[in-house]
């Protein structure tokens, strides 16, 4: 009889717990089924504050006791972690951008830290994205790699100014998806005629300044198990970024609050400098060049990289090869020397007080950056008295741009002659008549006539829209 009674104590006591487990384990399925109990209320509270970066400190408990009976689950406490990092990136020369419309300048990558596997970069259209982002800058921010299937980020873009400050920021209203090689962004960050104006100060000394802030939040979590449930458990906890990003600046990693800016100060290059240095003291000069009697010593593979001329020359079997002495005797020794200088230094600071000589021996020697920058000076000067000889020089030594500088300029006089206006403060109604009598308009005639030809020719097909020669109109009888 105690036996039968023992039995059915045990039975009991199996039969209380079983209902304990099969408690847990229907409020579990309601849960999965749509009901809300408490704990699920819970649930959610703690996932709206780790959304908003606030953490919590409470525990979830899949079970109305605090023990851990079996059957039941306890979560326990969801930590956020925040890391902040902002990224800064200066694009030079910004309006000399080559790039098309949909063609993209990308920045370095950059994360949180050296040991961040996550890896960020932004994406850049100077000419915008699309026809219909053609007049605008587009800007992105592209996730480059990630060891996650996705992560979600906010961001936000903005321009600096000559005084590091930022303006022109836009924000996303929400966070986005990223999954690896995606971006988000904007097709139409800013005007680009707004950007490129000077007034605007967005371009100090060309540079574009873009900078970039990031806020990340994880929420990390853990979790405890006991038996008595099945092997399915609710989703765990979401795991949310919060991403806030600004544009880029210069190369700098700012994480959490502390600079990682490279600090050291690097020196200018000095190499135009130095090679100039090295031409004036005349060290280690292995050949010379002999200008009206006048010697000039200097370096072959320095010549020979700066000029195709110099270089055939010094390659081939020839007697300045030999010798290592050169000749010549059509060139002033003060055009040649700053002729030199240039191919040393890139530098010719006399070029205004000879630009036409100096123009003859670049294109002699093949230096061509030279003969524009000649170019340059002598379209500058053009008065009525030097046109005439500077369109025989400019077809002389095929300086195509001068050449139509100087045409233009003798039309332009025609025209305006023709119409009897004045065109600016050094307009004088008679100019054209002058041109035609200074010395190097009649030698032109004689020399180079098929310039004179050109000049016409090119007046004839002149438009002038601004001050149309009116008609005179027929009386009426």
């Amino acid at each position: 009889m105690s036996g039968e009674v023992i039995k059915k104590r045990h039975k009991a006591k199996r039969f209380q717990t079983g209902s304990r487990i099969n408690r847990n384990f229907l409020g579990y399925l309601r849960s999965r089924e749509g009901a809300r109990p408490v704990h699920q209320q819970r649930r959610e509270n703690l996932a709206g504050q780790a959304e908003e970066g606030r953490g919590h400190q409470g525990l979830l408990d899949y079970g109305s006791s605090d023990r851990l009976d079996p059957g039941t689950v306890k979560i326990f406490p969801a930590t956020v972690k925040v890391v902040k990092f902002s990224y800064m990136w200066t694009i030079n020369n910004f309006s000399f951008c080559r790039e098309e419309m949909g063609e993209v300048l990308k920045s370095s990558t950059f994360s949180s830290s050296p040991s961040d596997k996550m890896k960020w970069c932004l994406r850049v259209n100077p000419k915008g994205l699309d026809d219909e982002s053609k007049d605008y800058l587009s800007l992105y921010l592209l996730l480059v790699s990630c060891p996650k299937s996705e992560v979600r980020a906010k961001f936000k873009f903005s321009l600096l100014n000559a005084k590091r400050e930022e303006t022109k920021a836009m924000e996303s209203q929400r966070a986005y998806r990223f999954v690896q090689g995606k971006d988000w962004g904007f097709k139409k960050f800013i005007r680009r005629d707004f950007l490129l104006d000077e007034a605007n100060g967005l371009l100090p000394d060309d540079k574009l300044t873009l900078f970039c802030e990031h806020l990340q939040h994880c929420l990390q979590k853990r979790r405890k198990h006991c038996t008595g449930l099945p092997k399915e458990l609710p989703p765990p906890l979401p795991c949310k970024w919060c991403c806030r990003q600004v544009s880029v600046v210069q190369d700098s990693v700012n994480i959490s609050g502390h600079t990682n800016t490279n600090t050291l100060k690097v020196p200018e290059c000095r190499l135009a400098d130095d090679l100039g240095n090295l031409w004036e003291n005349t060290r280690f000069t292995d050949c010379s060049f002999f200008v009206r009697g006048q010697e000039f010593k200097a370096h072959k593979s320095v010549l020979a990289a700066r000029s195709p001329v110099f270089n055939a020359m010094f390659e081939h079997e020839m007697e300045e090869s030999k010798k290592n002495r050169v000749e010549i005797n059509d060139v002033d020794p003060e055009v040649f020397k700053e002729m030199m200088r240039f191919i040393y230094t890139g530098k010719a600071p006399n070029l205004d007080k000879m630009a036409d000589n100096l123009l003859a021996a670049a294109d002699k020697y093949a230096l061509e950056r030279l003969k524009v920058m000649c170019e340059e000076a002598l379209c500058s000067n053009l008065s009525v008295e030097n046109v005439a000889d500077t369109l025989v020089l400019a077809d002389l030594h095929s300086a195509e741009q001068l050449k139509a500088q100087a045409i233009d300029f003798i039309n332009r006089c025609s025209v305006l002659r023709q119409l009897g206006c004045k065109d600016g403060k050094n307009w004088n109604s008679n100019q054209a008549a002058d041109i035609m009598e200074t010395s190097g308009w009649k030698s032109m005639i004689q020399s180079h006539p098929h310039l004179v030809a050109e000049a016409f020719r090119a007046l004839a097909s002149a438009q002038c829209p601004q001050f149309g020669i009116p008609r005179k109109r027929l009386k009426q009888s």
